[in-house]
């Protein structure tokens, strides 16, 4: 039978293609606000503009790789958290649960794991976005636009920068790791004192001294939505970072460090420049995650019960 960490992978992989293909607009023109430097839009602004020049379809360039992106990365962090949490349960505790210190142990590691193995995808799904922004338009025998797919995009970027280009970002991509890993620390310590306070509740009214509330999917929902609030509004200025990287912007590739790209952005663009497309990031992240989180142990319960009768034959 499948493992309990392929499936909590697999239902990951699934609940974040739903969460994505929900939110991918504001996850594009977050991506194009951090890039660019000279234009200062509002979200409507930048909507109608991206719909006068691309059309409606142009909200939704990189969605293909970016539902790549998202199902290997849910699917990889969910695999190996589960993997890193059993050896430590196993080798550290006795079985027993982990602590807050582990948790966060299990999440670096899966985090890293994950950085590294999906970094070239979001080079290609940051690079079909904002691509247009860095390299002579294309057009065809009409005069339009012409979009780049998945492997021609590889292909553009190998030609362009080599091989390395793929993992362009990766240092403020693995300090990005600390986003999820604050993300779920937040979301168990809030889980923990709900789900206390709702079973003092339902024990001061009834006789059931050993219930244990329960929480619901709107639960699941709103505690992944502030839990990831909070992780990224603590880590944007190096989202940006890794933005521009990834996309090969010509300044980025000058930064010699993250700090050194930090202190760059506030010399030339002002603190203003860390948090360029904060608001559709945050909206888009927020929103994801609540479907993510909502979605995922649903999935799980589904995907358990799918495989089970396959497994025992």
């Amino acid at each position: 039978m499948l493992s309990d960490s392929t499936i909590h992978a697999v239902a990951g992989a699934a609940g974040g293609i739903l969460a994505m293909s929900a939110t991918y607009p504001l996850i594009f023109l977050s991506t194009r606000a951090a890039v660019e430097t000279k234009e200062h839009k509002s979200t409507y602004e930048a909507i109608l503009d991206i719909i006068r020049r691309e059309g409606f379809f142009g909200l939704y360039s990189g969605l293909n790789s970016s539902l790549l992106g998202i199902a290997v990365t849910n699917g990889v962090y969910y695999y190996f958290y589960e993997r890193s949490r059993g050896a430590i349960v196993g080798s550290m505790r006795g079985g027993k649960g982990m602590t807050t210190v582990e948790s966060m142990l299990a999440g670096l590691i899966a985090g890293s794991a994950t950085t590294i193995i999906s970094n070239p995808i979001w080079v290609v799904q940051t690079s079909q976005a904002v691509g247009s922004l860095h390299r002579s338009p294309a057009a065809d025998s009409s005069g339009s636009r012409v979009k780049l797919g998945i492997i021609e995009t590889i292909q553009h970027i190998l030609r362009k920068d080599g091989i390395g280009a793929f993992w362009r970002g990766i240092g403020p991509a693995l300090v990005l790791v600390i986003n999820p890993v604050l993300q779920y620390t937040v979301f168990e310590q809030l889980k923990n004192i709900l789900v206390r306070r709702r079973t003092a509740q339902l024990r001061a009214v009834g006789p059931a001294a050993a219930v244990v509330a329960v929480l619901t999917d709107w639960d699941y929902f709103f505690l992944g939505a502030l839990s990831k609030l909070v992780a990224t509004s603590s880590t944007y200025p190096y989202i940006v970072i890794k933005s521009r990287l990834h996309a090969g912007h010509a300044n980025a590739l000058k930064y010699k460090s993250s700090l050194d790209g930090l202190l760059t952005i506030v010399k030339e663009e002002g603190v203003e420049g860390l948090y360029r497309g904060v608001a559709s990031k945050l909206l888009q992240s927020v929103l994801t995650a609540a479907f993510l989180f909502m979605c995922q142990r649903r999935l799980y319960e589904i995907t358990k019960q799918a495989v089970k009768p396959v497994f025992s034959r």
